[in-house]
């Protein structure tokens, strides 16, 4: 596929999902790390209107000088932002004014694209198009929680279960203690996170071929999990009670039964579904409860040919930290990932709710270790 119609399919699929959504929706920020609809479609096209069209057509026209202002997002070296916290105040600019933002920027790039064949800006572009990937799965996401907790727990789409998926494998497999080469080695994107190629030493050890289920960690809640600090660290604890917290995000008791919200609605959990929606503490409480252990993400890379993964981001036991000869880029695209190694958990592989071609085993994610509204789960290692 030529970059030009690589471009239109992404880009295509991000309103796509949106269609199912009412004009009331798209401006609902429900807490301050889940953004609006329309604050993602219009971020993602800022971000080829800044990086690609401002830079390199010298008869570019802005759409409105006040966007990159509204759509910056944590750019330090792009200018001034409005606050993540406030990106639910925006009712102007409208959702109508704001999908003709992307078809002029479209329209702008895919004639840039038809003649362009200079590396460099074809590295950017394509980096653009990942975080679009990106941005994708996070529009899934924050739309659920927005869903997830309005009180009537509406239908986004009877399709768009996302929550349902089994393991096919079961047992587990051993790894031979050695050392092992870790990081990006192929020839196509990845992040600069991912580069930096270097050996590990790993010691022995047996990793599960599957993923927790729903039925086993009720097993957990049912016996005190949740109110054993014994299993728990310490932030963990103090994020428990803090939060009054006793189950996983979305799940409800109803008449004595556990149900969950998935964006085909309100369900009965289903004890046979890979667990979803638990944070990193939790994470960690279960393998406690279980007599095992969270997997380092080096330890998750060098197994996951052996096992199917991509229904959950995995938790790992590594922080997110730079591999050896880490290098940021000069500038605003600098700040992609770098500045962000700070307290923070890696996750491994990918979820029902990542984009199609965007995961691979090299793949760093990361969130704080308090947060469970993204597509999360657990595998085991002892």
């Amino acid at each position: 596929m030529c970059l030009s119609s690589k471009y239109k399919a992404i880009r295509d699929q991000t309103v796509m999902f949106c269609n199912h959504l009412d004009i009331e929706d798209y401006a609902i920020q429900v807490v301050q790390f889940a953004s609006p609809p329309k604050w993602h479609l219009a971020h993602t096209t800022w971000f080829f209107e800044t990086f690609i069209l401002k830079n390199y057509v010298t008869d570019y026209t802005d759409f409105n000088s006040d966007f990159n202002f509204l759509f910056n997002s944590y750019y330090n070296n792009a200018g001034d932002r409005v606050l993540q916290s406030n990106r639910g105040n925006m009712s102007r600019p409208s959702t109508n004014k704001i999908l003709e933002y992307r078809r002029h920027v479209d329209e702008s790039m895919i004639d840039f694209l038809d003649n362009l064949t200079d590396k460099k800006i074809i590295d950017i572009v394509v980096l653009g198009l990942n975080h679009e990937q990106q941005h994708q799965e996070l529009l899934i996401t924050d739309v659920k929680y927005m869903f997830g907790h309005n009180p009537i727990f509406p239908v986004f789409n009877s399709k768009y279960n996302l929550v349902k998926d089994a393991n096919k494998t079961s047992g587990s497999f051993k790894i031979d203690a050695g050392l092992y080469t870790v990081g990006y080695q192929e020839n196509d994107f990845c992040y600069d996170n991912e580069l930096g190629v270097h050996k590990v030493y790993l010691n022995a050890f047996e990793i599960e071929n599957k993923l927790v289920t729903n039925g086993e960690y009720l097993e957990f809640m049912e016996s005190g999990g949740y109110s054993d600090f014994n299993l728990w660290l310490d932030d963990g604890w103090s994020w428990v009670n803090e939060n009054v917290i006793n189950s996983p995000l979305y799940w409800h008791k109803i008449d004595n039964e556990w149900h969950y919200y998935t964006l085909g609605g309100l369900q009965k959990v289903d004890k046979n579904a890979i667990l979803i929606h638990i944070n990193f503490y939790e994470a960690n409480a279960f393998a406690e409860w279980k007599g095992m252990r969270l997997p380092t993400e080096f330890e998750w890379e060098i197994a996951a040919s052996k096992f199917d993964w991509g229904k959950r981001w995995e938790w790992t036991n590594s922080a997110y930290l730079p591999y050896p000869n880490f290098v940021k880029e000069n500038g605003a695209l600098g700040e992609y990932n770098g500045k962000f190694m700070s307290n923070k958990m890696v996750l491994r592989g990918a979820s029902a709710a990542t984009s199609t071609n965007h995961s691979r085993p090299t793949y760093r994610n990361f969130f704080n270790p308090s947060e469970r509204w993204q597509f999360t789960g657990i595998r085991l290692v002892k």
